[in-house]
């Protein structure tokens, strides 16, 4: 069971890894950065101690490249993030004409904590998820799924909308936005290197003045070996980062909606209805931290890489804190869709 969390701890707490993630972020492009340089001077060492050298007078400029680069992408995710996510997602935004009870029921959420209403998307596929978007007001997108929508009755829908909301009002969305853009960028480049390095020639080609060659073979083994441990090393910090979001967060989103609708049931509902159905494998995978339900991956440590908790801890705080009941698993549907639910999802307006 979780341990209780104040929502002003929450969001002091989103602040802080916001935070340490722009102060964090650097460092580890200085690492990607001088893995370059090591690679770029493991091709004509002499020594290892001439390649470190080597790599260290480099190291300047390769690091104001990457960190221009860098800036240049985040300026670009700052301004464009809610369209390269729904790119990625492939989410079209619809208005109120296209699903008026849509707008209706975002729109009622919003106006009774005095929020501006966020933009409405819908991706067209069968799998039952739902996101939120954004770095800033003016930007705020809640998209979910036709699955979703097909499967769900009204009061279900509305509950995974104030979920979203909640993310938004929480500062998730801002932190996980920030997270997935210096994680993107870190993973691309790291990809980068490591599939040019593959063209680094071992103790190769240099030459001193007098045409005797400079390369030294072993002096580049070891210096290629520690360019693929800086490597590595930022992998893994790019998924730390991941993992160091707390997955508290969806707790808290669970408790926004249940305060936003008076209505635990309905969210308790809605979560039993989205387990097991809310795969989206088209969807990358750093951008799975958004989603309302990330389903487990197999393997021993699937809990502890897991970006959400399962949906059965998050209704038995639901049931623990919110007073819902629980209904338990939902049996498994006809596979075209002909359950009661779309059937009656599909009498409403504007969510079909």
């Amino acid at each position: 069971m979780m341990a209780a969390v104040g929502l002003k701890t929450h969001l002091w707490n989103n602040g802080l890894r916001s935070l340490l993630l722009l102060a964090g972020f650097p460092l580890l492009l200085l690492l990607v950065a001088y893995a370059v340089a090591l690679l770029l001077a493991a091709g004509e060492a002499g020594s290892i101690g001439e390649g470190l050298a080597d790599a260290a007078r480099r190291l300047p400029l390769l690091a104001a490249l990457s960190a221009a680069a860098a800036l240049a992408w985040f300026a670009v995710a700052w301004f464009w993030n809610v369209r390269l996510v729904g790119a990625m997602t492939g989410a079209r935004m619809v208005d109120r004409r296209a699903a008026p009870e849509l707008h209706a029921a975002l729109e009622t959420l919003c106006i009774s904590r005095g929020l501006p209403t966020p933009r409405l998307g819908i991706i067209e596929t069968a799998a039952r998820n739902a996101y939120a978007a954004g770095v800033r007001p003016g930007q705020y997108t809640i998209v979910v799924t036709r699955g979703l929508l097909d499967a769900l009755e009204p009061a279900e829908v509305e509950a995974v909308l104030a979920h979203e909301l909640s993310h938004i009002r929480h500062g998730d969305v801002r932190m996980l936005m920030v997270a997935t853009v210096f994680v993107g960028i870190l993973s691309l480049l790291a990809d980068l290197i490591g599939r040019g390095g593959r063209y680094v020639r071992i103790g190769g080609g240099g030459r001193r003045a007098g045409g005797e060659r400079k390369g030294n073979a072993g002096a580049a083994l070891v210096l290629v070996l520690v360019a693929v441990a800086c490597i590595v090393l930022a992998r893994v910090l790019a998924v730390a980062v991941r993992l160091a979001l707390s997955r508290a967060r969806e707790f808290m989103a669970d408790a926004g909606a249940v305060e936003l609708t008076h209505n635990p049931d309905a969210l308790i509902a809605a979560l039993r209805k989205i387990e097991g159905r809310s795969a989206m494998p088209g969807v990358p995978a750093d951008l799975h931290a958004l989603l309302i339900d990330d389903p487990p991956r197999p393997g021993v440590f699937a809990r502890l890489t897991a970006t959400h908790p399962s949906v059965a801890d998050r209704i038995a705080a639901l049931v623990a804190f919110a007073g819902g009941r629980d209904p338990g698993p939902m049996a498994a549907e006809p596979p075209d869709g002909s359950g009661s639910a779309g059937r009656d999802a599909a009498m409403v307006p504007g969510l079909r």
